[in-house]
């Protein structure tokens, strides 16, 4: 796809690309082969179990599952849209086991990656999951629409304070409507997009991951707590997790 001139960092949080890349840190193994599934609560899936982790992602399964994994992926990334996309049901079967548990913690890269990570955690735990699909799934319709604007409202809505830039930059992008038509209204999305605690603690969480984990693109994927080199495709993560025993 081609470059966004509208999507350049005005407001740098993050230095890593969009793809594949080695990392600090490698896995350690980790085995789920011998072990029985686990029931979930009574009336769930274990997919239906979603809590806030404390690196501030969330976490779909059972909290104490043999095999943890966790993304660090960014809105705006077409190699984390296509990750998201082929992962999906994937992970969903493999969380209901009980064995595995999946985290996703934004990892953001721009404005417009602020803007979306902040809408996928609106509307609370439950729903987070299948937002952020969603919000994957509009991703290039999002990059059309700002494009389609032209540079003036991208612009002015940098211009603007931290807590009322990116509920202009959702409208730029169409992204308020496409909250309302899931749920969210425009007063709750408005709420969400100025709540300058959560800005700070999107960018602090892409500094403390570079810290730790040397990150140099998304997506990056850790197993047990360590990054899992060359896996920035389901294909090769899944290979990963069926040698653990998914």
């Amino acid at each position: 796809m081609k470059s966004l001139r509208l999507l350049a960092l005005v407001v740098t949080v993050a230095l890593a690309a969009c793809g594949g890349k080695d990392a600090g840190n490698s896995a350690a193994p980790a085995n789920a082969a011998n072990l029985a599934a686990v029931p979930p609560p009574a009336g769930k899936q274990w997919a239906d179990v979603v809590a806030e982790s404390p690196e501030h992602g969330f976490v779909m399964g059972n909290p104490s599952a043999a095999v943890k994994v966790a993304e660090y992926g960014s809105f705006t990334c077409p190699h984390c849209r296509d990750f998201a996309t082929e992962s999906a049901a994937d992970v969903q079967a493999m969380v209901n086991t009980g064995k595995m548990s999946f985290e996703f913690r934004n990892y953001v890269r721009d404005p417009l990656d602020m803007t979306m990570g902040l809408l996928a955690r609106c509307g609370g735990a439950e729903p987070f999951f299948p937002l952020m699909e969603q919000l994957f799934q509009n991703q290039a319709a999002a990059f059309e629409k700002l494009q389609a604007g032209g540079d003036g409202p991208y612009q002015a809505a940098m211009a603007l304070p931290p807590e009322q830039r990116f509920f202009a930059l959702a409208q730029a992008a169409g992204l308020i409507d496409f909250v309302k038509q899931r749920g969210i209204s425009e007063e709750k999305a408005k709420q969400c997009l100025g709540d300058t605690k959560t800005i700070e603690l999107l960018a602090k969480g892409v500094q403390d991951a570079n810290t730790q984990y040397n990150i140099t693109g998304t997506p990056t994927l850790l197993l047990n707590g360590a990054v899992v080199p060359e896996t920035a495709t389901w294909d090769l993560m899944k290979a990963k997790l069926k040698e653990a025993g998914l």
